[in-house]
Protein backbone atom coordinates (compact mmCIF):
# COMPACT_ATOMS: atom_id res chain seq x y z
CA UNK A 1 0.00 0.00 0.00
CA UNK A 2 1.39 3.44 -1.22
CA UNK A 3 0.21 5.81 0.97
CA UNK A 4 1.42 9.87 0.83
CA UNK A 5 4.25 11.08 2.75
CA UNK A 6 4.38 13.14 4.82
CA UNK A 7 0.31 13.09 5.23
CA UNK A 8 -2.44 12.84 8.41
CA UNK A 9 -3.10 9.42 8.32
CA UNK A 10 -6.23 8.69 10.24
CA UNK A 11 -6.84 4.66 11.84
CA UNK A 12 -10.45 3.97 11.28
CA UNK A 13 -11.63 0.85 13.32
CA UNK A 14 -13.17 -1.15 16.31
CA UNK A 15 -11.71 -2.02 19.08
CA UNK A 16 -9.70 -4.94 17.84
CA UNK A 17 -9.70 -4.13 14.68
CA UNK A 18 -5.65 -4.35 14.70
CA UNK A 19 -5.32 -0.43 13.85
CA UNK A 20 -1.97 -0.27 16.54
CA UNK A 21 -0.24 -3.52 14.87
CA UNK A 22 -1.06 -2.06 11.48
CA UNK A 23 0.72 1.51 12.52
CA UNK A 24 3.82 0.03 14.46
CA UNK A 25 5.79 -1.04 12.11
CA UNK A 26 4.90 1.11 9.57
CA UNK A 27 5.71 4.52 11.54
CA UNK A 28 8.00 5.28 14.14
CA UNK A 29 6.18 5.86 17.95
CA UNK A 30 6.72 9.57 17.79
CA UNK A 31 4.19 9.45 14.58
CA UNK A 32 1.37 7.62 16.04
CA UNK A 33 -0.78 9.75 18.55
CA UNK A 34 -2.62 7.05 19.90
CA UNK A 35 -5.82 7.63 22.25
CA UNK A 36 -4.94 4.81 24.29
CA UNK A 37 -1.45 5.44 25.23
CA UNK A 38 -2.65 9.79 26.03
CA UNK A 39 -4.72 7.90 29.06
CA UNK A 40 -1.65 6.04 30.17
CA UNK A 41 -0.21 9.27 30.35
CA UNK A 42 -2.96 11.75 31.58
CA UNK A 43 -4.41 8.91 33.74
CA UNK A 44 -4.22 5.29 34.74
CA UNK A 45 -3.69 3.62 32.29
CA UNK A 46 -4.72 2.83 28.71
CA UNK A 47 -8.20 1.78 29.74
CA UNK A 48 -9.22 4.63 32.22
CA UNK A 49 -12.07 5.94 30.27
CA UNK A 50 -12.21 8.71 32.95
CA UNK A 51 -9.16 10.01 31.27
CA UNK A 52 -10.59 10.11 28.14
CA UNK A 53 -11.13 13.77 28.06
CA UNK A 54 -7.84 14.88 28.75
CA UNK A 55 -6.63 12.53 26.63
CA UNK A 56 -8.52 13.70 23.69
CA UNK A 57 -7.23 17.34 24.51
CA UNK A 58 -3.86 16.05 24.72
CA UNK A 59 -4.31 14.64 21.08
CA UNK A 60 -5.92 17.43 19.49
CA UNK A 61 -2.65 19.48 20.69
CA UNK A 62 -0.36 17.18 19.55
CA UNK A 63 -2.18 16.96 16.17
CA UNK A 64 -2.60 20.29 15.30
CA UNK A 65 1.14 20.84 16.00
CA UNK A 66 2.79 18.08 14.14
CA UNK A 67 0.30 19.19 11.25
CA UNK A 68 1.72 22.93 11.17
CA UNK A 69 5.24 21.77 10.74
CA UNK A 70 4.31 19.35 8.14
CA UNK A 71 4.90 16.19 9.47
CA UNK A 72 3.61 12.86 8.80
CA UNK A 73 1.24 11.92 12.16
CA UNK A 74 -1.08 9.07 12.40
CA UNK A 75 -4.26 9.42 14.13
CA UNK A 76 -4.88 6.01 16.37
CA UNK A 77 -8.41 6.24 17.78
CA UNK A 78 -11.29 4.57 16.69
CA UNK A 79 -11.61 6.94 14.37
CA UNK A 80 -15.53 6.60 14.35
CA UNK A 81 -16.69 9.82 15.34
CA UNK A 82 -17.36 12.24 12.41
CA UNK A 83 -16.92 15.69 14.01
CA UNK A 84 -13.89 14.83 15.01
CA UNK A 85 -12.39 12.92 11.94
CA UNK A 86 -14.10 15.92 9.83
CA UNK A 87 -11.61 18.42 12.19
CA UNK A 88 -8.40 16.36 11.66
CA UNK A 89 -9.48 16.90 7.88
CA UNK A 90 -9.50 20.38 8.16
CA UNK A 91 -5.89 20.90 10.02
CA UNK A 92 -4.60 18.89 7.40
CA UNK A 93 -6.17 20.80 4.35
CA UNK A 94 -4.68 24.25 6.63
CA UNK A 95 -1.69 22.52 6.62
CA UNK A 96 -1.28 21.92 3.02
CA UNK A 97 -0.62 18.31 3.95
CA UNK A 98 -3.02 15.09 2.48
CA UNK A 99 -5.15 13.81 4.26
CA UNK A 100 -5.53 9.81 3.77
CA UNK A 101 -7.86 7.18 6.28
CA UNK A 102 -6.76 3.93 6.51
CA UNK A 103 -10.14 1.73 7.58
CA UNK A 104 -9.11 -2.00 9.07
CA UNK A 105 -11.34 -4.21 7.63
CA UNK A 106 -11.75 -6.79 10.18
CA UNK A 107 -14.28 -9.53 10.64
CA UNK A 108 -16.72 -8.86 13.81
CA UNK A 109 -16.21 -11.90 15.14
CA UNK A 110 -12.60 -11.25 15.54
CA UNK A 111 -12.91 -7.87 17.04
CA UNK A 112 -14.85 -9.77 19.64
CA UNK A 113 -12.59 -12.64 20.02
CA UNK A 114 -9.44 -10.05 20.36
CA UNK A 115 -11.39 -7.81 22.97
CA UNK A 116 -11.96 -10.95 25.18
CA UNK A 117 -8.39 -12.00 24.90
CA UNK A 118 -7.66 -8.31 26.71
CA UNK A 119 -6.50 -7.43 30.55
CA UNK A 120 -9.51 -4.58 30.36
CA UNK A 121 -11.93 -5.64 27.39
CA UNK A 122 -14.21 -3.30 26.03
CA UNK A 123 -17.58 -3.93 27.29
CA UNK A 124 -20.18 -6.00 25.23
CA UNK A 125 -22.73 -3.20 24.63
CA UNK A 126 -19.75 -0.74 23.53
CA UNK A 127 -18.00 -2.60 21.47
CA UNK A 128 -21.36 -3.57 19.70
CA UNK A 129 -22.08 -0.23 19.38
CA UNK A 130 -19.24 0.24 17.43
CA UNK A 131 -19.17 -2.45 14.93
CA UNK A 132 -22.47 -1.11 14.17
CA UNK A 133 -21.10 2.08 13.43
CA UNK A 134 -18.42 0.44 11.43
CA UNK A 135 -20.65 -0.96 9.27
CA UNK A 136 -21.74 1.95 7.57
CA UNK A 137 -18.42 4.53 8.00
CA UNK A 138 -17.67 3.56 4.48
CA UNK A 139 -20.15 5.57 2.71
CA UNK A 140 -19.68 8.35 5.77
CA UNK A 141 -15.46 8.62 4.75
CA UNK A 142 -16.29 8.85 0.66
CA UNK A 143 -18.67 11.65 1.46
CA UNK A 144 -15.69 13.72 3.64
CA UNK A 145 -13.76 14.27 1.17
CA UNK A 146 -10.77 12.74 1.96
CA UNK A 147 -7.49 12.53 -0.10
CA UNK A 148 -7.53 8.67 -0.04
CA UNK A 149 -9.34 6.17 1.70
CA UNK A 150 -7.72 2.78 2.25
CA UNK A 151 -8.98 -0.04 3.11
CA UNK A 152 -7.43 -3.14 4.97
CA UNK A 153 -9.14 -6.30 5.30
CA UNK A 154 -7.62 -8.68 8.47
CA UNK A 155 -8.99 -11.79 8.52
CA UNK A 156 -6.77 -12.59 11.81
CA UNK A 157 -4.15 -11.54 13.88
CA UNK A 158 -1.51 -13.44 11.73
CA UNK A 159 -3.21 -11.85 9.03
CA UNK A 160 -2.11 -8.36 9.91
CA UNK A 161 0.19 -6.99 7.49
CA UNK A 162 3.60 -6.28 8.21
CA UNK A 163 6.44 -4.33 6.46
CA UNK A 164 9.06 -5.46 4.45
CA UNK A 165 12.62 -5.25 5.16
CA UNK A 166 13.86 -1.51 4.84
CA UNK A 167 17.10 -2.63 3.14
CA UNK A 168 19.65 -5.56 2.27
CA UNK A 169 21.45 -6.50 5.74
CA UNK A 170 24.72 -5.24 4.91
CA UNK A 171 26.41 -8.93 5.24
CA UNK A 172 24.95 -10.27 1.91
CA UNK A 173 27.05 -11.24 -0.75
CA UNK A 174 28.15 -8.69 -3.28
CA UNK A 175 26.21 -8.11 -6.71
CA UNK A 176 27.76 -9.92 -9.62
CA UNK A 177 30.17 -7.62 -11.78
CA UNK A 178 28.79 -7.09 -15.39
CA UNK A 179 25.80 -5.52 -16.34
CA UNK A 180 24.94 -3.93 -13.41
CA UNK A 181 21.04 -2.83 -13.90
CA UNK A 182 19.06 -3.46 -11.37
CA UNK A 183 15.44 -5.13 -11.36
CA UNK A 184 13.48 -1.48 -11.75
CA UNK A 185 15.85 -1.21 -14.69
CA UNK A 186 17.83 1.42 -13.52
CA UNK A 187 21.93 1.51 -13.51
CA UNK A 188 23.47 3.54 -10.31
CA UNK A 189 26.74 5.50 -9.59
CA UNK A 190 28.03 6.57 -6.36
CA UNK A 191 28.79 10.08 -6.68
CA UNK A 192 31.20 10.57 -3.98
CA UNK A 193 30.95 14.75 -3.00
CA UNK A 194 32.32 14.74 0.72
CA UNK A 195 36.03 13.19 1.60
CA UNK A 196 36.27 12.95 5.51
CA UNK A 197 39.18 11.03 5.38
CA UNK A 198 41.08 11.64 7.73
CA UNK A 199 44.78 10.91 8.20
CA UNK A 200 44.82 8.43 5.42
CA UNK A 201 43.25 10.20 1.92
CA UNK A 202 43.99 7.28 0.04
CA UNK A 203 43.42 4.16 2.44
CA UNK A 204 39.68 5.84 2.48
CA UNK A 205 39.13 6.31 -0.76
CA UNK A 206 40.05 2.39 -1.79
CA UNK A 207 37.57 1.20 0.61
CA UNK A 208 34.45 3.32 -0.50
CA UNK A 209 35.95 2.17 -4.11
CA UNK A 210 35.41 -1.28 -3.00
CA UNK A 211 32.55 -0.82 -1.07
CA UNK A 212 30.64 0.38 -3.95
CA UNK A 213 31.63 -2.37 -5.95
CA UNK A 214 30.86 -4.84 -3.93
CA UNK A 215 27.40 -3.02 -3.16
CA UNK A 216 26.22 -3.40 -6.78
CA UNK A 217 27.05 0.36 -7.62
CA UNK A 218 27.64 0.32 -11.94
CA UNK A 219 30.02 3.13 -11.52
CA UNK A 220 31.73 6.22 -9.33
CA UNK A 221 31.67 9.42 -10.27
CA UNK A 222 33.83 12.16 -8.29
CA UNK A 223 32.65 15.86 -8.54
CA UNK A 224 35.09 17.80 -9.80
CA UNK A 225 35.77 21.66 -8.04
CA UNK A 226 38.60 23.70 -6.53
CA UNK A 227 36.82 24.68 -3.82
CA UNK A 228 34.38 22.30 -1.62
CA UNK A 229 31.07 24.07 -2.73
CA UNK A 230 28.62 25.01 0.43
CA UNK A 231 25.57 22.64 -0.60
CA UNK A 232 28.40 20.05 0.54
CA UNK A 233 30.68 21.21 3.00
CA UNK A 234 32.86 23.83 4.00
CA UNK A 235 35.43 25.85 1.86
CA UNK A 236 37.93 24.48 4.07
CA UNK A 237 37.11 20.59 3.62
CA UNK A 238 39.04 18.14 1.49
CA UNK A 239 38.01 17.85 -2.65
CA UNK A 240 40.74 16.21 -4.52
CA UNK A 241 41.08 16.86 -8.23
CA UNK A 242 38.86 14.40 -9.59
CA UNK A 243 41.50 12.91 -12.52
CA UNK A 244 44.15 12.16 -10.11
CA UNK A 245 42.25 10.21 -7.89
CA UNK A 246 40.28 8.29 -10.65
CA UNK A 247 43.78 7.09 -11.14
CA UNK A 248 44.62 6.08 -8.04
CA UNK A 249 40.95 4.07 -7.98
CA UNK A 250 41.18 2.58 -11.45
CA UNK A 251 44.26 0.88 -9.66
CA UNK A 252 41.90 -1.30 -8.02
CA UNK A 253 40.95 -3.47 -10.40
CA UNK A 254 36.84 -2.98 -9.68
CA UNK A 255 34.28 -3.64 -12.08
CA UNK A 256 33.70 0.41 -11.57
CA UNK A 257 32.95 2.50 -14.36
CA UNK A 258 35.05 5.96 -13.31
CA UNK A 259 34.41 9.75 -13.99
CA UNK A 260 33.21 12.78 -13.33
CA UNK A 261 29.95 14.29 -12.44
CA UNK A 262 30.73 17.37 -13.61
CA UNK A 263 34.05 18.70 -14.67
CA UNK A 264 33.32 22.65 -15.65
CA UNK A 265 34.81 23.50 -19.34
CA UNK A 266 36.15 26.43 -17.71
CA UNK A 267 38.72 24.64 -15.83
CA UNK A 268 40.72 23.02 -18.34
CA UNK A 269 41.03 23.36 -22.53
CA UNK A 270 38.59 20.20 -24.29
CA UNK A 271 41.69 18.52 -25.49
CA UNK A 272 43.17 18.00 -22.12
CA UNK A 273 40.17 16.29 -20.56
CA UNK A 274 39.71 14.23 -23.42
CA UNK A 275 43.26 13.07 -23.08
CA UNK A 276 42.63 12.34 -19.23
CA UNK A 277 39.20 10.19 -19.97
CA UNK A 278 40.95 8.36 -22.66
CA UNK A 279 44.28 7.67 -20.19
CA UNK A 280 41.55 6.77 -17.48
CA UNK A 281 39.56 4.54 -20.48
CA UNK A 282 43.08 2.87 -21.60
CA UNK A 283 43.90 2.17 -17.55
CA UNK A 284 40.54 0.02 -16.77
CA UNK A 285 39.98 -1.62 -19.74
CA UNK A 286 37.05 0.83 -21.57
CA UNK A 287 34.88 1.41 -18.03
CA UNK A 288 35.39 5.57 -17.85
CA UNK A 289 33.14 8.24 -18.83
CA UNK A 290 32.99 12.29 -18.65
CA UNK A 291 30.17 14.44 -17.03
CA UNK A 292 30.58 17.95 -18.19
CA UNK A 293 29.00 21.23 -17.96
CA UNK A 294 29.15 25.18 -17.99
CA UNK A 295 30.14 25.65 -14.35
CA UNK A 296 28.54 27.59 -12.33
CA UNK A 297 30.35 28.62 -9.14
CA UNK A 298 32.75 32.18 -9.85
CA UNK A 299 34.42 31.74 -6.33
CA UNK A 300 36.29 28.83 -6.78
CA UNK A 301 37.45 30.11 -10.43
CA UNK A 302 39.07 33.88 -9.24
CA UNK A 303 40.56 32.24 -5.59
CA UNK A 304 42.63 30.12 -8.65
CA UNK A 305 43.01 32.51 -11.26
CA UNK A 306 40.71 31.19 -13.75
CA UNK A 307 38.82 33.45 -15.97
CA UNK A 308 35.07 33.23 -15.40
CA UNK A 309 33.53 34.03 -18.80
CA UNK A 310 29.48 34.95 -19.40
CA UNK A 311 26.74 31.86 -19.18
CA UNK A 312 26.75 32.98 -23.10
CA UNK A 313 30.41 31.95 -23.37
CA UNK A 314 30.65 29.23 -21.16
CA UNK A 315 27.88 27.80 -23.13
CA UNK A 316 29.48 28.02 -26.42
CA UNK A 317 32.32 26.67 -25.17
CA UNK A 318 30.77 23.72 -23.63
CA UNK A 319 29.74 22.81 -26.99
CA UNK A 320 33.32 23.06 -28.65
CA UNK A 321 34.18 21.07 -25.89
CA UNK A 322 31.57 17.78 -26.40
CA UNK A 323 33.05 18.32 -30.24
CA UNK A 324 36.61 18.41 -29.22
CA UNK A 325 36.22 15.52 -26.87
CA UNK A 326 34.59 13.07 -29.60
CA UNK A 327 36.84 14.28 -32.58
CA UNK A 328 40.01 13.41 -31.00
CA UNK A 329 38.57 10.14 -29.91
CA UNK A 330 37.76 9.08 -33.00
CA UNK A 331 40.14 6.53 -35.28
CA UNK A 332 42.45 7.91 -37.10
CA UNK A 333 44.48 11.21 -37.24
CA UNK A 334 42.88 13.43 -39.38
CA UNK A 335 41.87 16.93 -39.34
CA UNK A 336 38.11 18.03 -38.15
CA UNK A 337 36.38 21.11 -38.74
CA UNK A 338 32.38 20.93 -37.93
CA UNK A 339 30.54 22.86 -35.38
CA UNK A 340 32.62 25.71 -35.10
CA UNK A 341 35.51 23.46 -33.86
CA UNK A 342 38.33 23.80 -36.06
CA UNK A 343 41.56 21.08 -35.32
CA UNK A 344 44.05 20.67 -38.24
CA UNK A 345 44.80 17.02 -36.67
CA UNK A 346 43.21 14.64 -34.13
CA UNK A 347 46.84 12.62 -33.47
CA UNK A 348 45.66 11.81 -29.18
CA UNK A 349 47.22 8.44 -28.12
CA UNK A 350 46.33 6.25 -26.22
CA UNK A 351 42.69 6.23 -27.90
CA UNK A 352 40.49 4.95 -25.48
CA UNK A 353 39.29 1.17 -24.82
CA UNK A 354 36.14 1.52 -25.33
CA UNK A 355 33.28 4.20 -26.18
CA UNK A 356 33.38 6.94 -23.59
CA UNK A 357 30.16 7.88 -22.65
CA UNK A 358 29.46 12.24 -22.58
CA UNK A 359 27.17 13.35 -19.92
CA UNK A 360 26.24 17.32 -20.30
CA UNK A 361 24.85 18.40 -17.03
CA UNK A 362 22.28 21.14 -16.63
CA UNK A 363 19.01 22.17 -17.28
CA UNK A 364 19.13 25.11 -19.54
CA UNK A 365 16.04 24.19 -21.58
CA UNK A 366 16.95 26.76 -24.89
CA UNK A 367 20.88 25.71 -24.59
CA UNK A 368 22.19 23.32 -22.14
CA UNK A 369 19.35 20.66 -23.42
CA UNK A 370 19.85 21.37 -26.94
CA UNK A 371 23.66 20.72 -26.67
CA UNK A 372 22.54 17.59 -24.99
CA UNK A 373 20.65 16.84 -28.00
CA UNK A 374 22.74 17.60 -30.64
CA UNK A 375 26.03 16.06 -29.10
CA UNK A 376 25.86 14.61 -25.85
CA UNK A 377 25.00 10.64 -25.05
CA UNK A 378 23.19 11.27 -22.18
CA UNK A 379 21.53 14.40 -19.96
CA UNK A 380 22.04 14.76 -16.54
CA UNK A 381 18.90 16.39 -14.85
CA UNK A 382 18.21 17.06 -11.02
CA UNK A 383 15.62 14.32 -9.49
CA UNK A 384 13.65 16.64 -6.53
CA UNK A 385 10.76 17.07 -8.65
CA UNK A 386 9.72 14.14 -10.84
CA UNK A 387 6.39 16.61 -12.55
CA UNK A 388 9.14 18.87 -13.78
CA UNK A 389 12.03 16.23 -14.35
CA UNK A 390 8.47 14.73 -16.78
CA UNK A 391 8.52 18.41 -18.56
CA UNK A 392 12.32 18.65 -18.91
CA UNK A 393 12.84 15.59 -20.48
CA UNK A 394 10.02 16.43 -22.82
CA UNK A 395 11.75 19.09 -23.89
CA UNK A 396 14.98 17.14 -24.11
CA UNK A 397 12.94 15.09 -26.91
CA UNK A 398 11.71 18.03 -28.50
CA UNK A 399 15.04 19.44 -28.68
CA UNK A 400 16.04 15.72 -30.52
CA UNK A 401 13.43 16.23 -32.98
CA UNK A 402 14.53 19.56 -33.87
CA UNK A 403 17.98 18.71 -34.54
CA UNK A 404 16.95 15.15 -36.35
CA UNK A 405 18.47 12.73 -33.84
CA UNK A 406 16.77 9.63 -32.22
CA UNK A 407 15.59 10.06 -28.70
CA UNK A 408 16.92 6.65 -27.73
CA UNK A 409 20.78 8.24 -28.48
CA UNK A 410 20.76 10.55 -25.98
CA UNK A 411 20.18 8.82 -22.36
CA UNK A 412 18.39 10.35 -19.27
CA UNK A 413 20.44 10.34 -16.09
CA UNK A 414 19.88 12.18 -12.84
CA UNK A 415 21.57 13.09 -9.75
CA UNK A 416 20.21 12.15 -6.55
CA UNK A 417 20.93 13.82 -3.16
CA UNK A 418 18.56 11.76 -0.82
CA UNK A 419 18.54 11.05 2.66
CA UNK A 420 18.91 7.36 2.82
CA UNK A 421 18.09 5.37 6.12
CA UNK A 422 18.17 1.91 7.04
CA UNK A 423 14.05 2.09 8.44
CA UNK A 424 12.18 4.98 9.47
CA UNK A 425 13.58 5.76 12.80
CA UNK A 426 16.68 5.65 11.36
CA UNK A 427 15.94 8.18 8.47
CA UNK A 428 14.78 10.72 10.86
CA UNK A 429 17.44 10.48 13.26
CA UNK A 430 19.54 11.55 10.16
CA UNK A 431 17.30 14.48 9.58
CA UNK A 432 17.91 15.45 12.84
CA UNK A 433 21.27 15.52 12.94
CA UNK A 434 21.94 16.91 9.32
CA UNK A 435 18.95 19.77 9.02
CA UNK A 436 20.96 22.65 10.91
CA UNK A 437 18.21 25.37 11.60
CA UNK A 438 15.99 24.18 8.92
CA UNK A 439 12.91 22.56 9.53
CA UNK A 440 12.47 18.98 9.76
CA UNK A 441 10.08 18.55 7.36
CA UNK A 442 11.26 20.85 4.99
CA UNK A 443 14.76 19.52 5.04
CA UNK A 444 12.84 15.77 4.78
CA UNK A 445 11.05 17.02 1.60
CA UNK A 446 13.63 18.78 0.15
CA UNK A 447 16.36 15.53 0.57
CA UNK A 448 13.06 12.96 -0.56
CA UNK A 449 13.97 11.03 3.07
CA UNK A 450 13.18 8.06 3.07
CA UNK A 451 14.32 4.25 3.73
CA UNK A 452 15.59 1.79 0.63
CA UNK A 453 12.32 0.30 0.03
CA UNK A 454 10.84 3.67 -0.33
CA UNK A 455 13.63 5.42 -2.41
CA UNK A 456 13.53 2.01 -4.69
CA UNK A 457 9.75 3.12 -5.01
CA UNK A 458 10.27 6.68 -6.21
CA UNK A 459 13.23 4.97 -8.54
CA UNK A 460 11.03 2.57 -10.25
CA UNK A 461 9.26 5.94 -11.01
CA UNK A 462 11.90 7.27 -12.61
CA UNK A 463 12.89 4.37 -14.87
CA UNK A 464 9.11 5.18 -16.00
CA UNK A 465 9.97 8.30 -16.82
CA UNK A 466 12.85 7.30 -19.34
CA UNK A 467 15.58 7.38 -16.68
CA UNK A 468 18.28 4.82 -17.57
CA UNK A 469 20.50 5.90 -14.78
CA UNK A 470 21.18 7.85 -11.23
CA UNK A 471 23.75 8.66 -10.16
CA UNK A 472 23.17 8.53 -5.73
CA UNK A 473 25.45 11.18 -3.54
CA UNK A 474 23.96 10.83 -0.16
CA UNK A 475 24.69 14.02 2.42
CA UNK A 476 26.08 11.80 5.29
CA UNK A 477 28.33 9.44 3.17
CA UNK A 478 31.63 8.54 5.53
CA UNK A 479 32.37 5.55 5.30
CA UNK A 480 32.36 2.06 3.76
CA UNK A 481 29.35 1.06 5.95
CA UNK A 482 27.59 3.78 4.47
CA UNK A 483 28.13 2.81 1.21
CA UNK A 484 27.44 -0.97 1.61
CA UNK A 485 23.89 0.13 3.57
CA UNK A 486 22.91 1.14 0.00
CA UNK A 487 23.25 -1.95 -1.61
CA UNK A 488 19.67 -2.53 -1.58
CA UNK A 489 19.38 0.16 -4.21
CA UNK A 490 20.77 -1.98 -6.63
CA UNK A 491 18.87 -5.10 -6.47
Amino acid sequence: MQLPDPALVVLVGASGAGKSTWAAPRYRAQEVVSSDALRGIVGSGPHDLDASADAFGVLETIVEARLRRGLTTVVDTLGLDPTRRLAWLAAARAAGLPAVVVLLDTPEAECRRRNSARDRPVPAPVLAAQLKTARDVRRQLEAEGWDLVAAVAVESTADVPVALPDSVPVSAPALPVGDRTSSLGLRSVLQVSRFPWGEEPLAWLTDIARAADEAGFAGLALMDHLIQVPQVGRAWDPIPEPWVTLGAIAGLGTGLELGTLCTPVTFRPAGVTAKAAATLSALTGGRAFVGIGAGWFEREHAAHGIAFPPARERLDELERAVVTMKALWSAGTKSYDGHGVVLPETTSYPRPAGPIQVVVGGSGERRTLRIAARHADACNLRTTDEAELARLVGVLHAHCDDVGRPRDEVAVTVLDLPVVGRDRDDVWARVERLRGRTAAATYAARTLAATVDGHRDRWARLAGLGVTTVFLATPDLGSPEDVLALRGLNA
